[in-house]
């Protein structure tokens, strides 16, 4: 009996001991819960957080915010709750974000002017930063480690994740607030930044980008903001995925980027069949702190 015993909680031991991988898709996503994370502009901004069915202390946490050109879009987008379902079976607890949809019914085009374009990446990254500060006030309610902190973001919300991590000192008069934010890594989706020049080995954060080359709405490389004219309201020139991957191998951080020749903006979406080498990207390189720089092509 007592073998018997023994042999059961080896057992058991061996498979906690798996998972604490996080390469392994073992849980059932608990039922979701949702928590107002803010109140701006008339607006109750809120989260989804799918936890998995374990009892670990100091989980990790995956934000995602989602995309939809900051005028449409929500977090129970079918693709993005199955993302977060997928995350939580791991053993992440994920979290989808609301967050202002400044443009709604409006352009984010080559006629909407360049300092209000800048607002609009401001006003978003403000909204994930301030969710990000919720959860960490939440850490013990969900058993969460502020110190495994992984974001990500598709389009739009690729452009907020990556604007909240870099350029915090371009957009915001005073980041103080948000200073003690650190993050273990990023997952963009056809995104792209203002200035990568403020990229800096203080705050360089190891990445896994995905972009289309064709890419006519945010930039593989360094190009105007949908390609505007020069001449146009609305031309801004953006660091893409390609630029950003040059500037982390430069300061010797880690990334992944996955580039998909003559494709376009449709590489923003969730990539599903690429999910097991994502993960395996966190727990080696966000969790476990390996330095790996990979480029793929698709």
């Amino acid at each position: 009996m007592k073998r018997i015993l023994f042999g059961a909680i080896l057992f058991l031991c061996l498979q906690v001991s798996a998972q604490q991988h996080f390469t392994d898709s073992i849980y059932k996503p608990k039922v979701r819960k949702t928590l107002t994370y803010a109140e701006k502009d008339g607006q109750e901004l809120y989260l989804d957080v799918y936890e998995p069915e374990n009892s670990f202390k100091n989980r990790p946490v995956f934000i995602f915010m989602h995309g939809g050109g900051f005028g449409f879009g929500s977090p129970r987008n079918e693709d993005e709750v199955k993302l977060a379902k997928i995350a939580a079976s791991y053993g992440y607890v994920a979290v989808q974000i609301s967050y202002r949809l400044t443009r709604k019914d409006q352009s984010f085009g080559c006629d909407f002017e360049t300092e209000e374009k800048i607002e609009t990446f401001k006003l978003a990254a403000e909204d994930f930063l301030d969710a990000v500060n919720f959860m960490i006030s939440k850490k013990d309610q969900f058993k969460i480690d502020p110190e495994k902190m992984i974001i990500g973001g598709s389009s739009a919300g690729a452009e907020a994740v990556l604007s909240a991590a870099f350029n915090r000192d371009l957009l915001f008069k005073d980041a103080s607030k948000y200073e003690n934010l650190k993050f273990k890594g990023i997952l963009s989706l056809a995104g792209a930044i203002v200035d990568k020049r403020y990229i800096s080995k203080e705050n360089a954060v190891p990445t896994v980008f995905f972009h289309g080359t064709a890419d006519n709405l945010v930039p593989y490389a360094t190009a105007p903001h949908h390609f505007c004219d020069k001449d146009e309201l609305g031309y801004l020139i953006l660091d893409g995925s390609r630029s950003l991957a040059d500037k982390l191998k430069e300061l010797d951080t880690s990334y992944m980027l996955n580039t998909f020749p003559e494709a376009g903006h449709e590489i923003s979406g969730i990539p599903f069949d690429h999910l097991q080498m994502v993960f395996q990207y966190f727990d080696d390189v966000f969790l476990k702190g390996e330095n790996q720089q990979i480029e793929h092509t698709f």
